[in-house]
């Protein structure tokens, strides 16, 4: 997580305009390293519909909860989720799982309670996800702030500056609970299916796989990836961040290094850090960024080779270097993951600029954990003509 310091076609082409010009999307990205938590479900391979009432491409936490909620507000509608890879693939079950209640941009208008709605969706979904929301905490390298219980050496003294609402959970638990109430609740999740462009008339018509899929509604969820699928082009930044898991720690330890209360914890200032322990009491650390010019770039990342490397083992020097409890600790996961940076933080929740049935909703701008999820629910009630857009420099959104 980060804190803010192609022409349509009409109805009668049969070539898809809106396109993603690779056709693959997120793909495999072994490359990325393995978080400290699994995705336990995949779909059954079957055939692609025809025809079905509504499309989403991307199968994260905004694809499968806007599917999942679809199906629960209307049963008999057909509702199909169309990834390139597998579900997670992308930032969803690469992310570091900080549960947080506004978005990067802070409390947008009409936002709503992100940190109620969260659980309250989960529970309706019945997705275990060990979610805990306890709070966390708001470090600064500023001098001068009282005792608190971190007491950092980073760049000067790193100390809590203030507490937020907030927590964490199991981003892959999340996935695949999202998964499994989708596809319970009737939606159909087709994984290799990459959604390779769209066109728009009274129905929506997308490419997968060679095949056209037509829909009378569709979302684009695929994030920092597929960017001129989603029109989002030149308009976000795809970047790529890097966090480690530590060894189990002794509760001396934790106690030491200021995390028994098992807080969540992010730098208000630079250099950045954030980090959550996990139920084992392994310490997840995560900063750096890898500054790309094209999203396809994603794809080729390794966390074993160059800058990604470097970042890497800056990391891990640093968080040695936090506290004498930490000099020796042992890391037992490595990874990395894509974040979408909307403009002035704010993520993009507009209609696609070539389809006013097409919908297109991420750049969290590393604060999607909980808000992917809220505004999933909320992409579907729109889909349904139950809930209006809002209204976040909409002008400014997919274009």
């Amino acid at each position: 997580m980060v804190r803010h310091s192609a022409k349509s076609a009409s109805a009668g082409n049969r070539s898809p305009a809106a396109r993603n010009p690779t056709g693959k999307g997120t793909g495999s990205n072994a490359g990325w390293g393995q978080p400290p938590w699994k995705i336990d479900f995949h779909p059954p391979t079957r055939r692609l519909p025809r025809e079905v009432d509504f499309a989403i491409a991307g199968g994260g936490f905004t694809g499968l909860a806007a599917a999942a909620w679809l199906r629960r507000l209307a049963p008999q509608a057909r509702v199909a989720v169309f990834e390139a890879g597998t579900v997670g693939a992308g930032s969803s079950g690469h992310t570091g799982g900080i549960v947080l209640g506004e978005t990067a941009a802070g409390d947008l208008p009409g936002l709503g309670d992100v940190l109620e709605g969260y659980p309250r969706i989960l529970r309706a979904l019945r997705v275990d996800a060990d979610l805990a929301l306890d709070g966390a905490y708001e470090l600064s390298h500023q001098p001068g702030l009282p005792e608190s219980p971190i007491a950092w050496t980073d760049s000067g003294n790193l100390r809590v500056a203030g507490e937020v609402p907030g927590g964490s959970v199991d981003p892959g638990k999340v996935v695949s609970g999202l998964a499994r109430a989708a596809e319970r609740l009737g939606a159909r999740i087709f994984e290799k299916s990459p959604v390779e462009g769209f066109a728009s008339g009274k129905r929506v018509r997308m490419l997968v796989r060679g095949a056209e899929v037509r829909a009378r509604g569709a979302l684009v969820a695929t994030n920092a990836l597929s960017l001129e699928l989603s029109g989002l082009a030149g308009h976000a930044q795809p970047k790529f961040t890097l966090a480690v898991a530590t060894e189990p720690l002794s509760q001396s330890q934790l106690k030491a290094v200021g995390l028994a209360a098992r807080k969540p914890f992010y730098t208000v200032d630079l250099p950045y850090l954030w980090g959550r322990l996990l139920p084992s009491d392994q310490v997840v650390f995560g900063s750096g960024l890898v500054h790309l010019d094209d999203w396809r770039e994603l794809t080729g990342i390794d966390i074993a080779k160059g800058e990604p490397a470097a970042l890497m083992a800056r990391l891990i020097a640093r968080v040695r270097g936090l506290h004498p409890a930490l000099r020796r600790v042992e890391f037992t996961h490595r990874w990395g993951g894509p974040m979408l940076i909307g403009e002035d933080w704010q993520p993009v929740f507009a209609r696609h600029p070539r389809s006013p049935r097409v919908l297109v909703l991420g750049a969290y701008s590393g604060h999607g954990v909980a808000l992917s999820v809220y505004l999933g629910c909320w992409a579907a009630e729109a889909l349904l003509g139950r809930k209006r857009l809002p209204r976040w420099r909409q002008e400014q959104g997919a274009r």
